[in-house]
Formats: structure tokens, sequence, C-alpha cells
């Protein structure tokens, strides 16, 4: 549907009725005027009707109709097609949800569409008519504010990334708390999707800053610089996180080794000690009818006693702590 629509001439709004009307008005005096019409998951009846009122490009139709496109500029004919992946961080989940914004830009309109809740111009617009500075400079200023503001919103989900990365870094590393495996590669895969949204902007914000950027004055390309300039912090720091969480992956699954590996230990430890009992009352439970043990005996008092048993027990005994003793000392208990 379309959220709105103004006719901005010196940065003050005006309303319209028709489209098409009022784009052939302001292309027939030649002004500096120009169209805002921002739209969220459109229909495809409401598309096609602004889309037929602003001769848009077939191709650019396409891949708006389409979505799920990697942040680009685009030049069609005499307009561009630029595409955007704003963010959103769920502090209940810690998760990070990408949207996308479309946007068609010419000399004299602008079209935005947004799809997904992540998409964040609901207050965009009026807070650029209650400071109409950026109005001024036309859709290539409107650009920038949507720009500044994506890129803005990178900036505060890659501290609250920070944040959660600290955390687990810290359980980790401490022996009171415990953290799952499941957990550091969730956080792992929330940044590379915001990677994934920050990336690919390089590229299209590198061109507008050019010596062959479509951007139309000096100024404007310097306030791209600007955004360019906290993108590339971005990514410095987003590239970092990625590095750091492989390398406390690594070294989580080394302390799940280790551990396994002491617990192994243990086991056959406690193994040994019970093998050597259990084979000695194997040895007696066949039975024999001849067996020194089961005989041997002295003549106390008259009284004979038959010391055997008792004796193999004691050696049982001493045997088994001998072993303890042993797997204790080496670290094995």
């Amino acid at each position: 549907m379309i959220v709105d629509q103004a006719h901005y001439r010196d940065g003050r709004r005006l309303p319209f009725s028709e489209i098409g009307e009022a784009l052939e008005e302001i292309r027939a005096h030649e002004s500096s005027d120009f169209l805002w019409i921002g739209m969220k998951d459109p229909s495809t009846e409401t598309f096609a009707r602004v889309s037929d009122a602003l001769h848009l490009h077939p191709l650019a139709i396409e891949d708006s109709v389409t979505g799920d496109q990697r942040p680009k500029i685009e030049r069609y004919d005499d307009g561009y097609f630029v595409v955007l992946r704003p963010l959103r961080y769920v502090e209940a989940t810690s998760d990070v949800e990408s949207g996308e914004i479309m946007i068609f830009l010419a000399e004299d309109y602008l079209v935005t569409i947004r799809r997904g809740e992540a998409a964040p111009l609901a207050g965009l617009r009026t807070r650029l008519e209650e400071d109409p500075e950026a109005l001024t400079r036309g859709p290539w200023g409107v650009l920038h504010a949507i720009l500044d503001l994506v890129v803005d919103q990178y900036l505060a989900i890659e501290d609250e990334l920070q944040v959660d990365l600290e955390e687990i870094e810290t359980k980790v590393f401490s022996t009171d708390d415990d953290v799952e495996t499941a957990t550091i590669y969730a956080l792992k895969r929330e940044v590379l999707e915001f990677k994934r949204a920050a990336t690919p902007l390089v590229r299209p914000l590198a061109h507008l800053v050019s010596e062959r950027s479509p951007v139309p004055t000096d100024d404007l390309r310097f306030l791209f610089r600007d955004v360019q300039d906290h993108l590339s912090l971005v990514i410095d720091n987003t590239e970092s996180q990625d590095g750091l969480l492989s390398d406390v992956l690594n070294a989580h699954l080394a302390q799940v080794g280790l551990q396994q590996n002491q617990d192994m230990r243990k086991i056959s430890a406690w193994a040994a000690m019970a093998v050597l009992p259990t084979m000695i009352a194997g040895i007696y439970g066949m039975n024999f009818e001849y067996m020194p043990e089961l005989t041997a005996s002295i003549d106390v008092g008259g009284r004979e006693i038959y010391y055997g048993y008792p004796s193999v027990m004691l050696l049982t005994l001493a045997a088994c702590t001998l072993l303890y003793r042993s797997f204790k000392r080496s670290g094995w208990l």
C-alpha cells in the first residue's frame, strides 16, 4: 500500500492527487520540485499503478517484485534503482532481522518501497519535514538521509553484537559458567547476516563518492563520504567480531575435547581398578578342585586356620589401592 506521498518544493510539502499529473507539472515548469512516494509491502495492483505513472524500467520493476536482492545501485535510462538491507536487533532473542528497502530515484521523483518489519523509514519523512534541509537537496538528499539512517542502525546493532560476543567470551573462559556450542554458532550466524547486509553496500557507496558519481553537488558527495566512513568502521568491526567468534568457537571446542578426554581417563582408571578384582574372582570362580589357596592353612594351638581366602582378598585390596594411587598421581583421577 502507499503509506504517504507528497510533492516537495524548496523543502515544503505540497499535496497532490494524481502522480502522472503532478510529474507533468514539475517537468513542464522545469523546477527543482520532486515527488516522494512511500510504499510498504505494496500489492501488485498498487505497484503497477505507480510504475505505469512514472514509466519505471522493466528490469528494475522485475527486481523489485522478486525481492531479496543484494544491496546495490543500478542505473536505468535517466533513473537509478537502489536496494538496501536494513537490520533490526531483537533484544529478547538476540537475533538480527533483515528487511529490504528499494528506491527508484530520478531527478524529479523518489519512490521508496519497504519490505519487512526491519525497514526503518516510519518516522524519517516527518523528521525531514521538520528540518527540511535534506528535502531542499532533492531526491539525492533524501537518499542520503535514508542511507545515513540505515548505516547508523548498523552501528547500533554492531554494538549490541559486541556485547553478546563479550558475554559469550567471558563464559567460555570461565570455570563457573558453561556455554553451549549452539549459542556461539547462533551468534556467528547473526554476524554473518549482518555482513550480508553491510558488505555489499561498500561498492555502491564508493561509486557515489567517486569522480564519476551521479550525485549532482560536491556538498552531497561529501555527505555520502561521511556515510561511507561509518560503513567502513562497521565492516571493520564486524570482520573482527567474526574472526574473534571463530577463535572463541575453536577454543570452546578444544575445551569440550579436553573435558571429554579427562572424563575418558577417569572412566578408564576406574574400569582398570574394577577389572583386577573381577579377574581374580573369575579365576577362583572356575571351581578347580586343586588350588593351593583353597587348602592352604596353618595350625594355631591345635586349630587349623585356612588363610588362602583372606590372603587373596588382601592382595586384591592392595593391588586396587596401588592402582588408585598411581592414577591419582598421574592426574587421571
